[in-house]
């Protein structure tokens, strides 16, 4: 039997948000773009700050279920540039959704917020993540989003 992959921490994402832009429904579900504007990393392999530019492109299924799908960037402490593209899924209690899409804050245990992000730089200082898998644990703020990222290993 293989071993089990172990988590490690990387850092904290908070990413913040400008207004929602609705699309309207397209093939797949309803579509909507929400532009990222800033925020911060935080952590013990990986500091610095979210640059304004990107967005998490979304499509909302019938069922209430949001697929995430968003291309950011971030600059480290040390100038390094890294890129971001997550990709998840977000799905809970009708009830809950609503008040999220309202701008409430919901505590996270009451809905499914979990990603997976590939990072890619050519800054031979953190050249290890692009080669690495990562996972994320997220919740939804009224004009910002926190992931907490975890790398498999």
């Amino acid at each position: 039997m293989l071993t089990p992959p172990t988590l490690e921490h990387v850092c904290d994402l908070l990413v913040e948000l400008d207004p929602v832009r609705e699309l309207g429904r397209g093939r797949a579900g309803a579509r909507r773009i929400i532009p990222i504007v800033g925020g911060t990393v935080t952590g013990p392999r990986i500091s610095g700050r979210i640059l304004n530019l990107g967005a998490d492109w979304q499509t909302i299924f019938h069922d209430g279920v949001a697929e995430l799908d968003a291309r950011y960037a971030f600059e480290t402490g040390d100038g390094a540039l890294i890129e971001v593209a997550n990709h998840g899924y977000r799905h809970g209690p009708p009830e809950v959704i609503e008040r999220l899409r309202r701008g409430e804050d919901c505590d996270p245990a009451e809905y499914y917020m979990r990603t997976t992000a590939r990072l890619e730089t050519g800054d031979p200082r953190y050249d290890w993540v692009n080669r690495m898998v990562f996972v994320g644990t997220g919740a939804r703020h009224a004009s910002a989003v926190e992931i907490g990222l975890y790398r498999v290993l």
